[in-house]
């Protein structure tokens, strides 16, 4: 029983896996796809009028479908055979999809994923009663754009060496030959780095791969359980063939020791905000946030800099800041940016970038806890929020309460994104600008950035 006062657990929904030898069931007969869901599923309904949620089906099309997980108010399921196909279904890119855990739209030409997203915002925000402006649209290249990837390593009982991504809705890894998603330098690695691990001494002290993509270089950083003398020599030979700065963390525990073993020790991955002048170096070590999508990223702190219309000495309070994607930009321009961050080591590197920019006098780089709201949010001119996809509630509530005239929010969950801008509009902000960001082409994910304005009473 809930105590008093406390909010009662919601229930998990009633879940059945089908116990048929294949962990499957088709559904009678054919179905007519209605509409897509948020997360990019086709949405239908059985003869008995039970939702169905569809991998890989599109709107308007006619699919006979195969059942695999039952809930109690509807089922998922996958295609069986598309009887008849939607104009905007096309052939997947990569030989992966379907498995993979990653990609989910491969199967819809990409003005149509642009288009879902564009209606996946819109939608989120009219359950709340926002009307959205017509939202731009921010794109580059549908394929080859991911600049950090992980890559999981485990050797099974038989020995089987599995280098790969998670297998979709499941916890096991398999390899992978291809991903085209990812930038070409960092596809060109993935069958090198097998060939190489297949030759360590101890392939199983070693727990993932992560794969960074610099303006000028490569990093590769290794998840390493434990060293081990001879493999690391490996490494750093194939660092050197490669061109790649090489980093590993290692030992058990919540902080591993980070250390570099490549001949350049204070040279890490650069990458600039802009591609014009205005747009700072940003340096980024292991474990720091960095935006997928580097055309995409240009394209959102540009806008964010049009749209915060900075002026001389205007003060900027940047939340979330990382490790200065838009700190550094806006204070290039001229603002005055107190940056707060939830991070002490990205804390360091923001304030590393700023110096090197040289805009350190105009960047006060702050760790704190950002679950609430920091002081001081009454006296910026603008605040700008790039909260994770838990969103920002509690500094919304605290901004709609006393809050600037102007709050930019970027966001990477619409969900969060339509509570919070519901928050801040009920404490006397309206909504002006909004824009979509297609950050991961070939996925349902989506960013996002909506500027508030405070009305005048």
């Amino acid at each position: 029983m809930a105590m008093l006062g406390q909010r009662r657990q919601q229930r998990r929904p009633a879940r059945k896996r089908l116990e048929a030898s294949n962990g499957q069931r088709d559904e009678k007969g054919s179905v007519v796809i209605e509409r897509m869901a948020h997360d990019g599923r086709g949405v239908s309904r059985n003869r008995d009028g039970k939702t169905l949620f569809i991998e890989q089906a599109l709107t308007g099309e006619e699919v006979e479908v195969a059942i695999h997980t039952q809930h109690g108010r509807y089922d998922e399921g996958h295609v069986r055979r598309v009887v008849k196909a939607s104009e905007a279904r096309v052939t997947p890119g990569c030989e992966h999809f379907g498995r993979c855990g990653g990609c989910d739209l491969q199967h819809l030409e990409i003005e149509g994923q642009r288009r879902h997203k564009q209606q996946v915002l819109r939608e989120h925000l009219e359950r709340h009663d926002i009307a959205l402006p017509e939202p731009e649209l921010l794109k580059g290249e549908a394929w080859g754009y991911r600049r950090r990837a992980r890559l999981g390593v485990r050797v099974g009982s038989d020995d089987r060496l599995h280098f790969g991504y998670r297998v979709r809705g499941q916890d096991r890894l398999f390899n992978i030959e291809q991903c085209p998603i990812l930038e070409p330098r960092l596809e060109a690695l993935l069958q090198p780095l097998r060939a190489l691990i297949e030759t360590l001494e101890a392939p199983r002290r070693l727990g993932h791969v992560e794969l960074v993509a610099g303006d000028d270089s490569v990093m590769i950083t290794l998840r390493q359980l434990r060293r081990v003398p001879g493999d690391m020599t490996r490494w750093q030979q194939f660092a050197r063939d490669h061109q790649l700065l090489l980093s590993v963390l290692a030992g058990e525990g919540n902080s591993p020791q980070l250390m570099r073993l490549d001949d350049h020790p204070d040279i890490w991955p650069h990458y600039r905000a802009l591609v014009d002048d205005r747009g700072a170096g940003i340096g980024i070590q292991s474990g720091d946030f960095l935006q997928a999508n580097a055309d995409v990223n240009h394209q959102l702190v540009a806008r964010v800099l049009e749209w915060a219309n900075v002026h001389n000495e205007m003060a900027v309070m940047d939340l979330f800041a990382g490790v200065g994607n838009f700190s550094l930009t806006l204070a290039a321009a001229g603002a005055r940016v107190i940056a707060y961050e939830g991070r002490e080591s990205m804390v360091q590197r923001l304030r590393d970038n700023a110096e090197n920019a040289g805009v350190a006098d105009r960047i006060d780089a702050r760790c704190t806890d950002l679950s609430g709201a920091p002081a001081g949010l009454e006296q910026a001119d603008l605040v700008v929020l790039d909260p994770p996809r838990s969103g920002a509630q509690g500094i919304c509530q605290a901004l709609a309460d006393n809050g600037p005239s102007r709050v930019l929010y970027v966001s990477c969950e619409p969900a969060t994104l339509a509570r919070d801008v519901h928050i801040l509009t009920g404490g006397g902000y309206r909504l002006v600008q909004a824009l979509v960001a297609d950050m991961f082409p070939q996925t349902a994910h989506l960013e996002s950035l909506v500027l508030l304005e405070r009305q005048s009473t």
